[in-house]
């Protein structure tokens, strides 16, 4: 059965299909770690760029390297809806934006990008996105969903359990998912620009969030150093929440060490991906 958001999986290892009616809730398949990025890369690589004239951001890094690793790593952009499996057909990174002028009100939506991307196209994408949403927050999709499902006593309850039957079923309209900022690849929230720490946030129950990231504020991390001796490493760190009936374990290790690999030299993402690859179960 194909949706609108993503194309049914039916040669899937047999372990993950039955996983995925024992762990029916992603409340139950919710995998946490926290990955410690090293800053300096990062920062290095933001300087050298900003003398060029060319301003991009630490989130610009963050995603690029995350959009570079789907081209590479398509499983980690599956997601599981009603017990059954799907490789999604877009790129989407759903994130918070706080509105103009205020310091505690944000909208939330998502932007959609391409696997071919480089580190450019991403950074254009964000700046277009951020001030789309802080300028003109009324042009959101999301905020006008809310706004009619609030215009009418009892029209939300009654609303979003017609939502859920609609998305469970597959029936959800390519319009509604569009403006759903639950149905994403990535849910990601960057916690250091409100000076607070990381945490491990949940993958909406609705929708079809299979990765959530936040970024808390840097710290320094001991590392060993090349002569045995220990040292301090400011890192940026992530906490990660991933679905784990979406691919195996050493799958996800593999790609977030690539994506580290990006973070750990932010050129390589200046140029398009040599290969793109498609999901295997296609």
């Amino acid at each position: 059965m194909r949706r609108a958001d993503g194309k049914r999986l039916r040669n899937t290892d047999p372990m993950y299909t039955v996983a995925a009616y024992i762990m029916k809730n992603r409340v139950d398949s919710m995998n946490m770690i926290t990955l410690d990025i090293p800053y300096d890369p990062i920062r290095h690589y933001l300087n050298e760029r900003r003398k060029e004239g060319k301003q991009i951001s630490h989130l610009a890094v963050i995603i690029a390297a995350y959009v570079r690793t789907v081209a590479e790593f398509p499983l980690i952009n599956r997601f599981i809806v009603n017990s059954k499996a799907y490789a999604r057909n877009e790129l989407t990174v759903a994130m918070v934006v706080l509105k103009s002028g205020e310091t505690d009100n944000g909208t939330m939506s998502k932007m959609r990008l391409n696997k071919t991307d480089t580190i450019f196209d991403v950074s254009d994408t964000i700046n277009r996105y951020v001030s789309e949403n802080r300028e003109t927050p009324e042009k959101n999709g999301t905020e006008k969903m809310i706004k009619i499902l609030l215009s009418i006593p009892g029209l939300v309850r009654f609303g979003v359990a017609v939502f859920r039957w609609m998305d469970k079923h597959g029936l959800l309209p390519k319009k509604l998912i569009d403006a759903s900022p639950f149905h994403n690849s990535l849910a990601i929230s960057n916690l250091a620009s409100i000076r607070t720490n990381h945490i491990y946030h949940h993958c909406y129950e609705f929708g079809t969030t299979s990765l959530f990231i936040t970024l808390g504020n840097m710290r320094e991390v001991p590392k060993r150093g090349e002569n045995g001796e220990v040292v301090l490493v400011r890192s940026l760190p992530f906490g990660v929440v991933m679905d784990e009936r979406i691919c195996s374990g050493s799958y996800f290790a593999m790609a977030f060490r690539k994506m580290s690999r990006y973070l750990a030299d932010p050129r390589l993402l200046e140029l398009p991906p040599e290969v793109v690859n498609e999901d295997p179960c296609l």
